[in-house]
């Protein structure tokens, strides 16, 4: 997957290489800074605007690299590295003004703007995902929400009306989606994603069991859950195994690294759960 660029579409300025467009902000830097930025990156991006929210809530002002990383998951040296891609150095002494690395980490993940979001399929899942409020304070409002059956066409979920998907096209040009989450049953997927890439959306959160074909400009990301607990199943038994040789102190044993996305089988970028954090 290629997360956009600091500002405009999801999309926009995808080079399909697994990587974006850095632009340099604010805070620490010398020089605007125009580099491509690994997808493991942009994930850990995220990450850190997370926890630079959080800690501007808590009234935090500025920020060293090793108390941001400490809550972030990651050593310094990580963090200095994926903050320079996006031209942010920091301050020696001083570290990062924390409003300030937010605000550059917003702009190069392109969450200065709202993004629209539709929900297609209005099951269990998406009944849930259209009911979730925090979508929309993070700057992606749910704006339209489809299904097919009767008994659920016509009904409102947190004041959107759910409509049929015969009226994609229409209803998410007018409301300019960019952002639609797949969540019906695999056999309809792949028709349902056809339909939002024809009324102009360009990324997708596929939720159903099968693997989606897209055109090139198409960003796909592919949440599977069963996928996710199978992957943990494999860390139980390694673990397990360590522990039975002995080899096993407070730590999990090494194990090979695990592929989590891959290109999509008509050019389009598919990841599988979230990005590997290498």
């Amino acid at each position: 997957m290629t997360l956009p660029p600091h500002a405009g579409r999801p999309g926009t300025g995808a080079n399909g290489t697994g990587s974006i467009d850095g632009r340099a902000g604010r805070t620490g830097t010398a020089a605007p800074v125009t580099r491509a930025i690994p997808e493991a990156t942009v994930a850990r991006l995220a990450v850190y605007l997370r926890m630079l929210g959080e800690l501007a809530e808590q009234g935090a002002d500025t920020v060293s690299s090793e108390e941001l990383a400490t809550v972030s998951g990651v050593n310094s040296a990580k963090l200095r590295k994926d903050l320079s891609y996006i031209g942010s150095y920091g301050i020696r002494g001083v570290g990062y003004e924390v409003r300030s690395l937010h605000h550059q980490i917003e702009r190069t993940l392109g969450l200065d703007e709202q993004q629209a979001v539709a929900v297609v399929g209005i099951g269990n899942l998406g009944h849930a995902l259209a009911g979730y409020g925090g979508f929309g304070g993070r700057g992606f409002p749910v704006t339209a929400l489809f299904d097919i059956d009767p008994d659920l066409v016509g009904i409102h979920i947190n004041g959107i009306l759910v409509e049929h998907v015969r009226d994609i096209p229409r209803v998410c040009g007018e409301r300019g989606v960019t952002i639609g989450l797949v969540a019906t049953p695999g056999p309809a997927a792949q028709s349902v994603c056809d339909q939002l890439v024809a009324a102009g959306v360009r990324c997708i959160l596929n939720f159903a069991p099968v693997v989606l074909q897209v055109p090139p400009q198409v960003e796909v990301r592919k949440v599977d859950l069963a996928v996710e607990l199978q992957v943990l199943a494999f860390h139980v038994a390694r673990r397990r195994e360590a522990e039975a040789a002995g080899v096993l102190e407070g730590s999990a044993a090494p194990v090979a690294a695990l592929p989590t996305n891959g290109s999509g089988p008509t050019g389009g970028h598919e990841a599988v759960n979230g990005t590997a954090v290498s």
